[in-house]
């Protein structure tokens, strides 16, 4: 006959919360928020720490379960674990104060994140709202303006957005069809998650359908990787394809 096991106690949260103690930790993982697999030393440069102590920092993250590791042939790959952590890294973000600009390194790559970024696997920064804007103002999405309103609760900054106001329509569901988004990502039913961008001050496009709309960028190549970690560049094709949405797009 088999023991009972032990009922279990209270969550252990110091324990998970020491692995984002170290600040080169949570550059690891702020590398690997936008859901790519990355091999060590792609981490080490993107996040900024040394590569004879990366595999250390790895380590400790692997044991807190807060990242993962595929083996690919000869490579070993690292993504983040689940998106709990994404989800963590989210809160964190919140509730940590900006940190001041003393170089002209720091102030580049703040222009470059600020004109556009992967926010967790979408699209944000200046392109991720002008994207979602124009969506707005095309019919393909209605529901609200896009514009972030602190007298309103949830509507915070550099935070997910509490209303259920924005849902896509069947125009934008025709739309973006023809962009190739999958047809379970085009629910009209269930409202459209947003986030309210922290530099922007305002919508954009989050959730199932951000997310898939991102990934569909890439695979275009309306977007391409920039070189600061978690940047986006808009290529010329994305150019001419986002100034096209409109209210005859998806007739064209």
């Amino acid at each position: 006959m088999d023991a009972p096991s032990s009922p279990a106690g209270e969550p252990d949260i110091a324990h998970v919360a020491s692995a984002f103690a170290d600040p080169r930790r949570t550059r690891v993982l702020m590398a690997l928020a936008d859901g790519r697999a990355l091999p060590a030393g792609r981490l080490a440069e993107e996040a900024g720490v040394a590569a004879s102590t990366v595999s250390n920092h790895l380590a400790i993250l692997l044991d807190h379960h807060l990242v993962r590791v595929e083996q690919q042939g000869r490579h070993r790959y690292y993504r983040l674990a689940s998106h709990e952590v994404e989800g963590v890294l989210e809160a964190l973000a919140r509730l940590a104060p900006r940190t001041p600009i003393t170089s002209l390194r720091q102030h580049t790559k703040a222009g470059a994140l600020r004109n556009a970024r992967t926010c967790y696997r979408h699209l944000a920064g200046q392109l991720g709202v002008h994207v979602f804007q124009r969506m707005l103002e095309a019919g393909w999405i209605t529901g609200g303006d896009g514009r972030h309103r602190p007298e309103i609760a949830g509507d915070r900054l550099s935070a997910p957005g509490k209303g259920g106001q924005y849902r896509l329509t069947a125009h934008g569901a025709a739309a973006l069809a023809e962009w190739g988004l999958p047809t379970k990502a085009l629910d009209q039913r269930r409202p459209l998650r947003y986030c309210v961008d922290w530099t922007e001050q305002a919508h954009h496009l989050a959730g199932p359908l951000g997310t898939a709309l991102t990934s569909r960028l890439f695979e275009l190549g309306w977007i391409s990787r920039g070189t600061v970690p978690r940047s986006v560049r808009l290529t010329p094709a994305g150019e001419a394809g986002i100034a096209a949405i409109g209210p005859t797009s998806a007739t064209a």
